[in-house]
């Protein structure tokens, strides 16, 4: 038994209030669950018969990335031949092009991924004109949708 009474505590539960980065990140959070929707349904459409409901996209999206990732693993224990090299000089066409990039934020990203996406080319030709060719439509399709909604909001005016 004690020998002191103890006073009666008045709790009362009180909620800290919600930090500038806590509300930016629920915000962004709720603009980014459509398209969080949309990848699991295009990881629905790559894998047909997982089930993609409650903790199962957990799971489906975890041992996704664990099978990624422990591939890369194993394709860097064991590169093909001359990987390393071609590597180095794709980064060093980066490091280059953020030396040369002075100024613009736009030129930091411009630079370093045209001079590796030039190195990358190089090295494998057959995969950069597979590249050019899909972004080339998909930026013909980008530009008549831009010119189309420019000549809508023309008429209109």
């Amino acid at each position: 038994l004690s020998l002191y009474s103890s006073p009666a505590r008045e709790t009362k539960y009180v909620e800290n209030p919600k930090t500038e980065l806590e509300e930016g990140v629920s915000r962004l959070r709720h603009v980014m669950e459509p398209y969080t929707a949309w990848c699991q349904l295009g990881l629905w459409f790559v894998f047909p018969d997982l089930e993609l409901t409650g903790s199962s996209k957990v799971k489906a999206g975890s041992s996704l990335c664990s099978g990624f990732f422990s591939e890369g693993y194993e394709f860097l224990q064991k590169p093909p031949a001359g990987f390393y090299p071609r590597l180095g000089v794709i980064s060093f066409a980066g490091i280059i092009g953020l030396f040369l990039a002075r100024g613009s934020k736009i030129k930091k990203l411009v630079y370093p991924a045209a001079l590796m996406g030039m190195g990358t080319s190089m090295y494998y030709p057959q995969q950069a004109v597979a590249i050019a060719k899909v972004a080339g439509t998909q930026l013909y399709d980008w530009s008549l949708q831009g010119y189309i909604a420019v000549e809508a909001f023309w008429k209109d005016t």
